[in-house]
């Protein structure tokens, strides 16, 4: 093992630490429909808990509203009350075996609220990558107190990793200003 697969193996986990951010972010609701809001809502189906993608079809109708078309009867109310329960807000208006979904409007004050979660959540992936950073520096002193490189690999790959670490963090910050961008427009 050398510097470079240290540094490659590192920037693979801060990008994962990326991915993990806007996934978290996408749950968080901009006052403008999207399907992948209610990924992460559990329905219990035949005893075990399922996202409700699993147990039917989430559709965008328009800026302000989903809509849920079960694919087994019966499951409508289930699902009603899961979107319910789950921590968004949402009231689901049943039709049927169909469910509307309106999306409220965000007040101002629940808007600064939620550019605050966006923030820590941001926060917590900076967190993310310096540690793996951290990991990273500590394979690196490893490899040369174990004399299999010599200092000067070792201080490129700190050198590297350093480069790796501002240029994740900076993609981090980025993608925090655009999601409270997208909040807080009306």
């Amino acid at each position: 093992m050398n510097y470079s697969d240290i540094c490659n193996s590192a920037s693979e986990r801060m990008g994962k630490s990326i991915e993990s951010l806007k996934t978290s972010l996408a749950k968080i609701r901009t006052g403008r429909a999207h399907a992948g809001i209610l990924d992460h809502v559990q329905v219990e189906y035949y005893g075990s808990p399922v996202p409700v993608s699993q147990v039917a079809n989430v559709t965008v109708v328009d800026a302000r509203n989903l809509s849920v078309q079960v694919w087994e009867k019966g499951m409508a109310a289930v699902v009603d009350k899961a979107i319910r329960e789950s921590d968004l807000g949402l009231n689901p208006i049943a039709m049927g075996d169909n469910l509307r979904v309106p999306m409220p409007a965000l007040t101002e004050e629940r808007r600064r609220d939620l550019t605050k979660v966006v923030r820590s959540e941001g926060e917590d992936a900076k967190v993310a990558v310096r540690n793996l950073r951290r990991e990273a520096n500590e394979a690196l002193k490893k490899l040369l107190k174990d004399k299999e490189i010599s200092e000067d690999d070792e201080r490129r790959g700190q050198d590297e990793v350093q480069k790796r670490t501002d240029r994740h963090v900076a993609e981090i910050d980025q993608i925090i200003a655009q999601k409270e961008a997208e909040i807080m427009t009306v």
